[in-house]
């Protein structure tokens, strides 16, 4: 008899253990000549050396398939105690799994343009109107790189356009007063990460979430770099951010040109970057358009109708200004 413990790394020990313990009572049932018990991310088991080895490989197929679907079924449970490792299906086109174990996948033709260019280039701009996906396919991006460790942490900003004296009149500390400019962020990740995980991700800087301001004067390495809402961003400020870039990181700058909230005698970061940026070797552009979007089917409408207002507003200004 020995005894032995195993830790889950990397997974959520509450989804691997099922609710109420399901996952682990099974296990239990399957594996009757060992003891096991289970507390937080450590399983210990006492028994015979032969059939601790054996569950042992069963928990190490369960934490990859965990670690890739968020969840566990009898059937994957079944197949890892025989020795098999069990797949959902081989479609190439799906990017990470979601917390309820659903594929995230490009759902449009640029968001496959917007992968394919994550995978070709170190630097990415997406820049297309709201709905499109820009955000939450490059976060699931990220997810998927630090799911297979090619990176170590995961970094997301985006500007606080209303920082500055404002802020301060929020309630709360620095986070409080911020986290409503990153709640889109956090909404993401909350799908695709489960929230305990998440937690000790956040906890621990793995996942660091960060307005602009708090970019400066570091070196970003061995991550995922996102910049969201980049159109919101003066030139001096996103300059000071792509400047940040350093081994094996890649950044992924967001932005919708139609919403640009800075004061009108202050100019687009996003605007001057893509025009001096372009043709640059390593870095690759996706354009995202009214084609993409992927919310409620009026949201498509709404876009189309304030395109149409603009040109509207946009010839009547001319014709005004040849007949003088």
């Amino acid at each position: 008899m020995i005894e032995k413990h195993i830790i889950l790394d990397g997974i959520d020990p509450v989804g691997f253990y099922g609710a109420r313990n399901a996952n682990l009572q099974m296990l239990k049932r399957l594996y009757s000549k060992l003891r096991i018990v289970a507390r937080d991310n450590v399983i210990k088991v006492l028994g015979d050396e032969e059939e601790i080895e054996r569950f042992e490989k069963a928990v190490e197929l369960l934490v990859e398939y965990c670690n890739k679907y968020n969840s566990l079924n009898e059937e994957a449970i079944i197949d890892a105690v025989n020795g098999k490792k069990r797949d959902k299906g081989s479609d190439s086109n799906v990017i990470v799994y979601n917390i309820n174990g659903r594929p995230i996948y490009p759902r449009s033709e640029n968001q496959c343009r917007l992968v394919e260019a994550f995978g070709k280039n170190d630097m990415i701009f997406a820049v297309g109107p709201a709905g499109t996906g820009k955000t939450y396919t490059a976060i699931a991006l990220a997810v998927r790189a630090l799911k297979n460790r090619e990176i170590r942490k995961i970094i997301l900003s985006r500007p606080a356009v209303e920082a500055g004296e404002k802020l301060g009149f929020l309630p709360g500390d620095m986070r409080d007063k911020i986290d409503p400019y990153l709640q889109p962020l956090y909404d993401a990740l909350e799908d695709m990460i489960p929230l305990a995980k998440l937690k000790e991700h956040m906890d621990g800087n793995v996942i660091q979430i960060a307005p602009l301001a708090f970019m400066r004067g570091r070196t970003l390495n061995d991550a995922i770099v996102i910049l969201d809402e980049a159109q919101n961003t003066t030139a001096q400020q996103i300059k000071m951010f792509l400047t940040r870039m350093g081994s094996n990181t890649k950044m992924i700058i967001t932005g919708d040109l139609t919403q640009i909230d800075l004061p009108q005698n202050q100019n687009s970061g996003l605007v001057h970057a893509l025009k001096v940026l372009d043709g640059v070797p390593g870095i690759g552009f996706v354009r995202l358009d009214k084609k993409d979007i992927v919310r409620h089917r009026l949201v498509t409408r709404i876009v189309e109708a304030y395109e149409k207002h603009e040109k509207q507003t946009a010839a009547a200004k001319e014709e005004k200004e040849n007949n003088k």
